[in-house]
This record gives C-alpha cells, sequence and structure tokens, in this order.
C-alpha cells in the first residue's frame, strides 16, 4: 500500500511540474540565447547589470526579471540574456563568459549604465533600449510589446 501511494504521488508531482513548466528562455551565453531567438522567431533582451553592487539593477530582478507577470510574458515574445558584471571577488565570472560580456557591452552599452536594457534582433540588430525606472512588471511588459510592435 505505501509503494502504491508513493507511485501515485510521485506520478503527481512529475505530472504538476510539466504543467507548469514554462520553456527556457533565460539565458547568460549569446550563442545560447541567439539559437533559442532563431528557432522561435523572438528577438533578445540584452540584460546588462551587475548582480552584486547595483541597486537598481538587483530592483529590476527582483521586481521584473523574475516576477510572475514577466516569468510567463518573456518566453514566447523575448530570450532574456543576462548579462552580468559582478564586482565581488565571490562572484566573479569565468573568464569566458565575463570576456563574452565585456565584448557585448563594447556593442551595446558604450556608456557603461546599468542596468541598461536593449532589446536586439537573433541577427544583432538593435531594435530599441527600455529604461528601467522602477515601473511595474505590467508597465514593463506592456514597453517590450511597444517597442516590439515597431518591428511588424
Amino acid at each position: 500500500m505505501k509503494f502504491h501511494t508513493l507511485i501515485t504521488v510521485a506520478l503527481f508531482l512529475f505530472l504538476s511540474f510539466q504543467a507548469t513548466a514554462v520553456p527556457k528562455a533565460w539565458f547568460s551565453s549569446e550563442t545560447e540565447a541567439k539559437a533559442y531567438a532563431q528557432e522561435n522567431k523572438v528577438p533578445i533582451l540584452y540584460v546588462f547589470a551587475g548582480s552584486d553592487w547595483c541597486k537598481p539593477c538587483i530592483q529590476l530582478k527582483q521586481t521584473i526579471l523574475t516576477s510572475e507577470a514577466f516569468q510567463q510574458y518573456h518566453p514566447a515574445k523575448v530570450a532574456v540574456l543576462y548579462l552580468d558584471f559582478p564586482q565581488q571577488q565571490k562572484n566573479q565570472l569565468p573568464d569566458a563568459l565575463r570576456k563574452q560580456n565585456e565584448k557585448l557591452a563594447a556593442a551595446y552599452n558604450k556608456a557603461g549604465y546599468f542596468p541598461y536594457i536593449v532589446v536586439v534582433t537573433a541577427e544583432g540588430k538593435t531594435i530599441g533600449t527600455i529604461a528601467f525606472k522602477h515601473q511595474t512588471p505590467e508597465v514593463f511588459i506592456e514597453q517590450c510589446e511597444a517597442l516590439l510592435a515597431t518591428q511588424k
């Protein structure tokens, strides 16, 4: 009886997870983000952030990027490429990732603003930018939609 109950619970949890699983659309690798964007015909949201020193960056991630509303919205609309520039030694990135982020900052964030959000096609063409002004996730999504509408 215990075995039957255990199997039933495990099956229920497995099916529940499958029903609520969201397609992966959050990346730290430009190569993976571009592949996802090309496959799903969506642009890429380049998010330049300092995860351990930039208070607005931390707020952007906590209030918008990880919000339920944005998590439901973005996989079908944009791939998120989170480009982190940590300062604390314990949070340092592997060299390849650090070099990738620096290269992309030189191309898309020359002024060095943080946070800085650029919407880019899978081919690398800049569509536009979205400023983080402590807006709600819903307002941020509306801003994304307005920017994406310029491409149709």
